[in-house]
């Protein structure tokens, strides 16, 4: 999914519903769907009592609601290897029963408060929010009898959460509520792809590296999967006993996602956090009307080329607005091949249509044989990749060179090195692009326009 790269800070969404397993992790048990509503109901109807004052009920509901959506925020089971978001057992997260009624007052108040958590100031995933009953048991968090007292005396349910969990907490409110998916993009990252979800990769496995040194550092960070990023994947792999091979499938995605949350200390009241910075996460899910940039410049290119090979669908100018003939275009292609016709690209339209592609530009005619070289290959290339793909690139930045002797000269080698990127990067400026010295569909794209002048 080269360029669609939309970039969103990942603020936590309000799930719609919640996998729940009704016992331990490791038990044999069911896993079953509620509405997160139901589930907050629950489980404060199991923790509280309906008779406490109004502040301290509303205090630990936003706990219980604070914990859930820290433990889902961080895929804290999935990047386990379980299929569920929480557990009913109280020795690992919650008290939850099924089909257990809840009181009248306590879903009153869920109802209002649902889309509320608790954060510290600076960070963004919601605060894991630990609590106990202060009778029984104690902990390093909020007692539930406590927080009835202090709002018998007057405290608010954020003058009690700040009493427990510290002065810098505050309560983040009226939060997106929406479908949560899986952040594990559905296809395997490997050298020559970009986007957000890159750079996720990127910052995780160099945060990993402080507490594992033998994990080399990426000294760019620019969401494309370079040699750099590579070798880093590599050695993580190393360390923690995959299989070697430089790419991030889903077993990868997660054990990074699972090494970062415990160097992290995700699941601690204290936690070393996560910054807005670091939470810039992967493409948005779709591109669609009225959308504008990059990414819908790339979508235009590929659907260009398609159309050009196929009669039946309608021809379209590569600029960067999702207008109406883009949609008309995306939902064609749905209905050639079977998706859904929404007239709106979603990941399964967006690998349909990369593989689409693919497919086109490898079965060019034999009377176009000799245009072949000027079609996108399918991967971005940076610094250091290297391979038949770079060395078309540099056969069309020399050609450049030759006609416009402004542009840096470079070496044929089919190796991406600082001559290359100095070349694109001056391009890049003439094209009114980020000059980031790499290269992918856009860039592709006028840099054979410019050749062709």
């Amino acid at each position: 999914m080269n360029q669609i790269n939309n970039q969103i800070v990942n603020y936590p969404t309000i799930p719609t519903n919640i996998v729940v397993h009704l016992g331990a992790p490791d038990e044999a048990a069911r896993n079953i769907s509620v509405p997160f509503t139901t589930y907050i109901k629950n489980v404060a109807s199991n923790e509280l009592y309906p008779t406490w004052p109004e502040e301290a009920l509303e205090a630990n509901i936003l706990a219980i609601i604070s914990f859930t959506l820290n433990r889902i925020y961080n895929e804290w089971y999935p990047s386990r290897g379980y299929t569920f978001d929480i557990t009913s057992s109280p020795r690992y997260d919650q008290t939850f029963i099924e089909d257990k009624e809840y009181f009248d007052v306590i879903s009153k108040k869920v109802d209002q408060i649902f889309n509320n958590y608790i954060y510290r100031d600076g960070q963004v995933q919601p605060l894991y929010a630990l609590y106990c009953d202060g009778r029984v048991t104690t902990c390093n968090g909020l007692s539930q009898w406590g927080s009835v007292s202090l709002a018998n005396d007057g405290r608010s349910a954020l003058d009690i959460l700040r009493y427990y969990y510290g002065n810098n907490v505050n309560i983040y409110e009226n939060a997106p509520v929406g479908e949560v998916t899986e952040t594990y993009p559905g296809y395997v990252l490997e050298v020559g792809e970009a986007g957000p979800q890159i750079k996720v990769i990127q910052n995780e496995l160099n945060r990993i590296s402080n507490n594992y040194p033998a994990i080399p550092k990426i000294s760019r960070l620019n969401g494309v999967f370079g040699v750099e990023t590579e070798d880093a994947v590599k050695k993580f792999q190393e360390v923690f006993n995959l299989n070697v091979t430089g790419k991030v499938d889903r077993s990868t995605w997660y054990k990074i996602k699972y090494i970062y949350n415990a160097v992290k200390r995700l699941n601690d009241i204290y936690s070393e956090g996560i910054t807005e910075g670091e939470s810039i996460v992967t493409f948005s899910g779709k591109l669609e009307y009225g959308d504008t940039g990059l990414d819908v410049k790339a979508l235009h290119y590929y659907l260009k080329v398609i159309s050009f090979f196929d009669p039946e669908l309608p021809l379209l100018n590569v600029d960067g607005v999702y207008n109406e003939n883009t949609r008309a275009m995306v939902s064609n292609f749905q209905e050639k091949y079977n998706l859904p016709v929404t007239g709106v690209v979603d990941s399964r339209t967006w690998i349909k249509i990369r593989e689409v592609y693919d497919n086109s530009i490898n079965s060019i005619p034999s009377d176009m044989v000799e245009k072949r070289d000027e079609f996108y290959p399918g991967r971005v290339m940076s610094i250091g990749v290297s391979g038949s793909d770079v060395r078309k690139l540099q056969m069309l930045l020399y050609r450049v060179c030759e006609k416009f002797k402004n542009i840096p000269g470079v070496r044929v080698s089919g190796v991406y090195d600082d001559l290359t990127e100095s070349s694109v990067n001056t391009l890049q400026k003439v094209f009114d692009m980020e000059q980031n010295g790499v290269a992918g569909s856009v860039f592709w794209y006028n840099l054979v326009d410019y050749v062709n002048m």
